[in-house]
């Protein structure tokens, strides 16, 4: 008989190739822009680094404490961009800017998108590193 799995046990999985991990970490992104929703953001990194390895390979291979990596990444505080672009390096990913749709490349439209609630990318590269790196 075939072993029933969980959906978080499929999704982890799936997660596992590298592919699927940064499509479904860009929509959790693309989401966060939308709405603001930190923490819906960092659940998605969550499940991806959790199927990338885990907190400790995953804080190992960024240089970073891993105390430090989980208090990011269970926060409801903004996100700190320098500290989401050291786990991303970690992955072997990056951050990247691409244009709009072409409807409208205009700076007036790209701020009618930021509103408060999603506006909080912060930057503290303090917050990146507690432990001394390799």
């Amino acid at each position: 008989m075939e072993k029933l799995r969980t959906w978080h046990e499929f999704l982890i999985e799936q997660l596992a190739a590298r592919e699927e991990a940064i499509g479904y970490l860009q929509v959790s992104l693309e989401e966060y822009l939308v709405d603001g929703d930190t923490p819906f953001f960092l659940k998605g990194l969550r499940n991806v680094i959790e199927a990338q390895g885990g907190i400790s390979e995953v804080a190992k291979q960024g240089g970073i404490a891993p105390k430090a990596l989980s208090k990011f990444l269970f926060s409801e505080d903004a996100l700190q961009l320098g500290t989401l672009s050291t786990i991303l390096k970690a992955l072997g990913w990056r951050l990247s800017i691409e244009p709009l749709a072409a409807e409208s490349h205009s700076s007036e439209f790209a701020s009618e998108q930021l509103t408060p609630s999603n506006a909080p990318l912060e930057t503290s590269p303090e917050q990146v590193a507690e432990s001394p790196q390799a």
